[in-house]
Order: C-alpha cells, then structure tokens, then sequence
C-alpha cells in the first residue's frame, strides 16, 4: 500500500458503528429532551452573560443584534449538516468520527487534533468567565479573593492564578465522573433555571429599554457588525457539543437531528432578545464589563434582580463549562480508540462505561488553560478552530451524499447543494475576518499536531494495523 493510500486510509460507516456497539462503546443513556438541554445548556452562558457586552461595546454597537443574527444563520447551515451526519453514524468524536469516514486518517486527525484545542480553549474562557462572575457574587457578601490568585497570568496586573476557575473545572470533572446518565439529569435541571433566569431578565428590562441608546445603530460600521458576528460566533459553538453525544443515545435516528436543531433555535431566539433589552437599557459604550446583564440592571437600579442574574448566569455557565468538558473527554475517546492517541485514555469502567482517563486528560488541560492564560487571548483562537470544523462537516455531507446514495439517512439536509455552499460561504467569510495573529497561532497548532501524528498516530493507528493484518 502506497504511502499516500495509507495516509487517507477511511473507516468504513459500517466499521464506525459497529465500534460504537461493540464492548468499546458508551453507554446509551440519553433521549431527546436530554439532547437539547444539552444544546442550550453549551449555547447559553457565556455568550449571553459575558460575551454580549464586550461585542457590543467593542464591535457592533447595537447591531449586535445583527451580529447574533448572522453567526446563528451560519451556524444553522452548518447545524443541518451536523444532523444529517449525526443520525447516520451514531459515534463519538463528532466531526473527527465524520471526517474520519468521508476524507480518510490524516485528514481526520488533523480536525481531531483542531477540535482538541477548539474545545480545551472553550473550557478555559468558560472556566474565565466563571470565575468573574463567582467573585462579583463573592463581592456582594464583602468577601474578596487576593488579586494574586483571582485572574489568570498578567504581572502587570498582579495576578498570577485564578484559583476559581481551576475549582470549578474539578468539580464538574467530578460530575463527569458519575456517568454521563446522572451527570445529564443535573444538567438537565439546571439549564431549566438558567432559562428561566434569561426570562426574567428580558421581562424586567423591557420596561427599562430607552430607544434613544439604539443610536446610533451602527456605530463601528458594517465591518463592525461583521467582526462582531466573528467574534460572537463563540456564543454558538454548543450544538458540535451534541453532535459528540449521539453514541450515547438511545434512538440516535430521530433523536440527534430534534436535539441539534431545537437546541439552536431556541437560543438563536433568546440571544436575538436579550441583545436587544440590554443595548436598549444601557449605552452600549459602558457594557465592555465582565457581567454585562447584571451590569445593567443594577444601571437602572433593579439589584433585587440583578443579584438573580448573577446566579443564574454562574449556574448557566457551569452548564457550559460542562457540556464543553463533556464533549472534549468524547474527543479524546474517540480519538483514542482509533489509535491515534495512546489507547489507555479510552479505558472504560466496567460499570457505568465512563471514559476516566479522557476525564482526567480534560480536567488537566482545562485547568492549566483557565488559570494561566489570559480570556482575551482565547476567543478568537476557539473561533477559528470550530468554524474550520465546521466547513469540513459541510462538505463532507455532500462527497457522502455522492460516495454513499445508498445509506439510509433519517433526517436529509434540505437543498443539498444549496445548505452546504452557504454554510462554506457563510463561515469562511468569518474566518477571514479573525485576526491575522489569529491565524497564525492556529496554523501553529496545526503543525504540531502533523508533528505529533507522524510520530505516534500513524504507527499505532488500530485502522492501520487491521489493514496491515488483512493485506497479509
């Protein structure tokens, strides 16, 4: 076998789902309503609570508004892909397992290797934001962390840790470790408060909103609204996160398609929301604040709720925190059980069939990342990794579509040569308005991670070895 059939050797679909059944696979646990918690769960935290504010101030203005609309559209594109693919190979890894089976070995680690630091750097600016909050609720008690140990590493600010950050990364790693059955049902009802929460702020600051701060609309411009929509497109990236559960389902089918889609329209509806009321109840220069929601009902004198946003915006960020952790230990599984990553990290417990290992991994990475590296220097990073995953999704529906008319597909992308192209379209026009450093660190990554491929991945891959085995 030639070196390059070798380097795109593909997992046949038949080959993926039976991994997924077999003694390796994940304990099937979970149903549609679970999915779509899930969703809003990953989709709804840091976005609302802490993103909206920094993007309004520093990119769009009020058009963030316009900013949430354009991200969530190029995230629905790409989210009807995701579906499709979802209900057909019903396997951890997500867009690595899809890949994997459409575009061959290398192409696949590559993207795994993308969505490793896409979801490691989620964790982190989640961890960040946690953290923020937490103190400013720890403030309202008059209790206050040294400033040593309440930020990541900055000198020049006297901060070297952030010690909350790494706590709450370990207690959500505990959860993990219950089993993705019990860990799901917590998950479940706390995302119900964070909605609530998200409500009640939209009905209290709708009577506060002055149309006079929705001018002017644009104030950065177009371009402003577009890098606005770059940036915000963190906001969105939760639904990858579901695509990762779907070996975990029990009727992944009907299931995974109503999880992914529900979960995006819903928050495509309540970020719409709450951008409006918040730029509407303050100047959207004074919201370049870590708490921007609870920032501004305290601006128009209502602490009573805003002390309720503050918790529910702790609670819903933990729900990020943890689908994000969920979905990065369902990476490394993944990615270890092929063989491109060392195959301990995949052991499962006999019992509740937990991957500990990859649990520990996530919990390692994430809290070095949240407590060393500063926010800012991560979003963008986080950005760029997650919309390249998902124009390789997009386009892998279509060769598949092509390569495979046979498999059934239980939910079909609509307009098969029109959905895709737009999500290409769509999210590659927001890679190229990221940063060019950005890019650069990104392309670094990459390299490494060919660097770390050639030499451990492509000698102990398990589809390598099988080949070997068979051409003998």
């Amino acid at each position: 076998m030639s070196l390059f059939r070798r380097l795109f050797r593909k997992k046949s679909m038949e080959y993926t789902i039976n991994q997924a059944r077999g003694e390796s696979g994940l304990q099937k646990a979970m149903g549609a309503f679970d999915l779509t918690m899930l969703g809003v769960g990953a989709v709804i935290g840091t976005g609302i609570f802490v993103m909206t504010g920094i993007v309004a101030a520093n990119n769009a203005g009020p058009a963030i508004m316009l900013s949430f609309v354009l991200s969530g559209i190029a995230c629905a594109f790409a989210a009807l892909c995701y579906a499709e693919f979802a209900s057909m190979i019903p396997a951890s890894g997500s867009a690595y397992t899809y890949s994997y089976t459409v575009f061959g070995e290398v192409f696949a680690w590559i993207l795994g290797w993308d969505l490793i630091l896409e979801y490691g750097l989620a964790c982190s600016v989640v961890a960040s934001g946690w953290s923020a909050y937490f103190q400013e609720l720890m403030r309202g008690f008059g209790l206050n962390l040294p400033t040593a140990i309440s930020a990541a590493f900055n000198p020049g600010n006297g901060t070297y840790v952030d010690v909350m950050a790494t706590v709450i990364v370990l207690l959500l790693s505990v959860v993990l470790l219950t089993g993705v059955k019990q860990s799901t049902r917590i998950n479940d009802i706390v995302v119900l408060i964070k909605i609530g929460v998200v409500l009640l702020f939209i009905v209290v600051g709708a009577f506060y909103v002055k149309p006079s701060n929705w001018t002017p609309f644009m104030p950065f411009g177009f371009n402003g609204v577009i890098k606005g929509a770059a940036t915000a497109f963190l906001a969105y990236i939760g639904f990858d996160a579901v695509s990762s559960a779907s070996e975990e389902v029990r009727r992944p089918q009907r299931d995974m398609p109503i999880g992914i889609l529900s979960s995006l329209g819903v928050c495509m509806v309540l970020y719409i929301a709450v951008s409006v009321v918040l730029t509407g109840m303050v100047p959207y220069t004074e919201l370049n604040v870590g708490d921007p929601v609870a920032f501004a009902l305290r601006f128009v004198h209502q602490n009573w709720v805003a002390g309720f946003v503050s918790l529910g915006a702790i609670l819903g960020i933990t729900t990020v925190l943890f689908v994000m952790m969920y979905g990065q230990t369902r990476l490394f599984f993944a990615i270890s059980r092929d063989g491109l990553l060392p195959k301990s990290i995949a052991k499962l417990t006999k019992k509740s069939k937990t991957p500990v290992f990859s649990i520990l991994l996530t919990w390692g990475m994430a809290t070095v990342f949240s407590a060393l590296i500063p926010l800012d220097e991560l979003a963008e990073l986080v950005n760029i990794g997650t919309l390249f995953a998902f124009i390789v999704v997009s386009i892998g529906v279509v060769v598949l579509r092509v390569k495979r008319p046979d498999v059934k597909r239980n939910f079909k992308v609509p307009f098969i040569y029109v959905t895709p192209f737009l999500a290409v379209l769509s999210c590659g026009f927001l890679m190229i308005n990221l940063s060019g450093q950005t890019w650069i660190r990104f392309l670094i990554w990459f390299a490494i991670g060919l660097v770390i491929y050639v030499l451990f991945g492509f000698r102990h891959s398990v589809l390598g070895k099988l080949k070997r085995e068979q051409n003998q």
